[in-house]
């Protein structure tokens, strides 16, 4: 344990003014204030902060960004306790709290299975081991439902001169390559605009041709893309606290966990790239805008038909014909699914209050649904996913 009322001294090795390192700047202060006694040592005037200025340092933690093996070695002999954000390395043999990459692309995979995409692909840049799980995950879940994944990666980062030509060529020949309409992932909400530039050359419309979604919600870059752009927001501030949290628990003398610290994504953040039905069918189109629209009420596929003035009979032809199953699946489906992100989320809501949310009549129907999608219970997942 370190000394009762000692000021313990932090070391914030990352740039904190990168927008969505502020949000994990919060976290960490928000834990700071509660567990009080700590003052942070903050290299604010570089955006490239080498764990090398620490050599000498007389602090007691630090919690930073370990992009390359060399970061990782001179980290590991420090002789400080060191929390690393970062994905990018495999293995940095360094205690690390980070998004669980594998669940950012199972997300967005869901996000355009639900806005009724039926063709997939990814795009990344090589190298990064976040890129690999976001990939593997996006990909996984969209086979799940018996769909291919196109992946393309490009090499290298987005640093240097004309970082937007860096393999301009090659990526569109690639999404020319592609059948639309096509669902896109891409690694990085960089990456999600490289390709929506993309599609502006080639005459592709987004999102009717290509839907297009990114990850880090990095609002410059969503909100000022023509169209905006849809993101998987990262949970940044728990990302920033829980890295706290186990900092403090190194500096007392206790062991780090055997595994990554893993939070899940905070959800979709929906803007024009992916506001789209992916559907020919005008009756199915309109029944999924109106299912993801009011995902909250309490309703079943008669009162669907009568708002669209048609049948259930051909409204559930159509449902086959166009998504391979019938309303009500894909009703439960988008329920369970907004149900999973409110389980998963940090705030621990009522099972009672999460079943209203999700249009369910009462917690034993959203029981009975979340366990016939996923085999468990609501319960179980929130403390699979706590």
């Amino acid at each position: 344990m370190y000394p009762v009322g000692k000021a313990i001294q932090v070391a914030l090795m990352f740039p904190p003014r990168i927008s969505h390192l502020e949000s994990s700047t919060e976290g960490i202060a928000e834990f700071a204030r509660q567990q009080g006694g700590w003052t942070f040592a903050i290299w604010s005037e570089s955006f490239s902060v080498s764990m090398r200025s620490l050599r000498g340092w007389d602090g007691d933690g630090a919690i930073s960004l370990i992009d390359t093996e060399s970061e990782a070695r001179e980290t590991r002999g420090l002789g400080i306790p060191v929390v690393n954000l970062s994905g990018a390395l495999r293995k940095a043999g360094l205690p690390r709290v980070m998004v669980d990459q594998e669940a950012v692309g199972c997300l967005a995979a869901e996000h355009l299975l639900a806005c009724g995409f039926r063709r997939f692909a990814f795009f990344g840049a090589e190298g990064p081991w976040y890129t690999e799980l976001r990939k593997r995950g996006f990909s996984h879940r969209v086979r799940q439902e018996g769909f291919d994944c196109a992946v393309y990666t490009i090499e290298g980062g987005l640093a240097g001169r004309h970082p937007w030509e860096h393999g301009r060529d090659e990526l569109d020949a690639w999404l020319r390559g592609l059948v639309c309409p096509v669902g896109v992932m891409a690694s990085t909400d960089h990456r999600a605009r490289m390709v929506v530039e993309a599609c502006a050359r080639l005459g592709l419309r987004v999102p009717s041709d290509v839907g297009v979604i990114g990850v880090d919600n990095e609002a410059l870059l969503c909100e000022f893309c023509e169209p905006s752009l849809s993101s998987v927001s990262r949970s940044n501030f728990e990302v920033g606290f829980e890295a706290a949290r186990l900092l403090s628990r190194l500096m007392s003398g206790r062991r780090a966990p055997a595994a990554d610290v893993l939070i899940q994504p905070d959800g979709i953040v929906q803007r024009q790239s992916t506001d789209i039905v992916g559907v020919a069918d005008p009756n199915v189109a309109a029944a999924v805008r109106y299912i993801r629209e009011n995902l909250d009420r309490q309703y079943g596929i008669k009162q669907i038909a009568s708002h669209l003035s048609v049948s259930r009979r051909r409204l559930e032809q159509g449902f086959r014909a166009q998504l391979g199953c019938t309303p009500y699946e894909y009703l439960s489906r988008l329920r369970v699914q907004r149900a999973k992100q409110l389980l998963g989320g940090p705030q621990r809501v009522k099972i009672s209050q999460i079943a209203r949310a999700c249009g369910f009549n009462n917690a034993l129907q959203l029981r009975r649904a979340f366990h016939r999608a996923l085999g468990m219970t609501p319960q179980r997942y929130r403390q699979a996913a706590s």
